[in-house]
């Protein structure tokens, strides 16, 4: 299985990609990066990858897996990335996308 990409190899190829120098391409995903954090609350969308939305989930009864016994779980809020149609697509190479895409067409 091969190894997920660093940040250093995507400022790289983004570098690469779009002919710009790699301390821009790190200042771009850095800011890129800070935007999301500091909008994730309203919902945070990168076209073509994905969005990150906050879910509320209601309170709700659990159980002790040790002792049986029931415990009450609060309601609460969590983050979560939803990953765009055409990322799962070409990801998982529905349609023969994700080989166009890996080779840069």
């Amino acid at each position: 299985m091969p190894k997920p990409m660093t940040k250093s190899k995507i400022v790289a190829v983004l570098a690469e990609k779009v002919e710009i120098p790699k301390k821009t391409s790190a200042a771009y995903l850095e800011a890129l990066a800070s935007l999301a954090h500091s909008e994730a609350k309203n919902g945070f969308t990168i076209p073509g990858v994905g969005k990150l939305v906050v879910r509320s989930y209601k309170a709700r009864m659990g159980r002790n897996p040790q002792t049986g016994e029931e415990i009450k779980i609060a309601a609460r809020r969590r983050l979560k990335f939803v990953v765009a149609k055409a990322a799962k697509d070409a990801a998982l190479d529905i349609g023969g996308f994700g080989t166009a895409l890996r080779r840069g067409k």
